[in-house]
């Protein structure tokens, strides 16, 4: 059973959408137990950075998340939570990540960066099957930066990290759940994986 985490973040109905279409049993809850017991864990959502970690505060599941075994997947605003601080709000984040989250530096580009981009650079599980420069779809002003946890990079103005794969927690900058073919394959991938 996959949980969804609900924590104030937008989009959950997209994606429990996906997970339906790829055949995967999903609940979605802010409840402890429930996250604690799900075979993987997906973190969703667009939202500002400050309101949603608000919201897993409020919920108490800040030291749950992070001691969490099974996998688990940040989309977006997701894994943006997982990184050590975002310059949307100077706020300190869940630090899952040791990534910065900056401000997209695209001159001469529209902010926010809006629809299909190039994955490049991929290492991992989440990327079998998946060619490189495969289309992904975005929606974001801020990215994480690259690092030795970067497993994905996208170039719009700037490089910057479109995957993070840290032990058993993984995030994507694009969203999966609307990226076709591409985005089922990822999800599948995800699910894929063994605790």
């Amino acid at each position: 059973m996959v949980a969804i985490v609900e924590y104030g973040a937008g989009n959950i109905r997209s994606l429990s959408n996906a997970i339906e279409r790829i055949g995967g049993d999903y609940v979605v809850t802010s409840d402890p137990s429930l996250i604690s017991a799900a075979s993987h864990i997906i973190l969703p959502g667009v939202g500002q950075a400050a309101s949603v970690m608000c919201g897993v505060e409020e919920r108490n599941l800040t030291k749950l998340i992070k001691s969490l075994n099974s996998p688990v997947l940040g989309i977006c605003i997701g894994m943006q939570l997982l990184c050590s601080f975002s310059e949307e709000g100077d706020i300190g984040l869940l630090s899952v990540f040791d990534n910065r989250v900056v401000k997209l530096k695209s001159p001469g580009l529209k902010i926010p960066h809006m629809g299909w981009n190039r994955i490049t650079k991929l290492r991992g599980p989440l990327f079998e099957s998946i060619p490189e420069g495969e289309w992904f779809y975005f929606v974001h002003s801020y990215a994480p930066v690259i690092s030795q946890e970067t497993v994905a990079v996208t170039e719009y103005g700037c490089n910057f990290s479109s995957a993070l794969n840290r032990r058993n927690f993984y995030g994507t900058q694009f969203h999966p759940e609307k990226s076709g073919a591409a985005g089922e394959r990822f999800l599948k991938n995800f699910l894929n994986i063994d605790k």
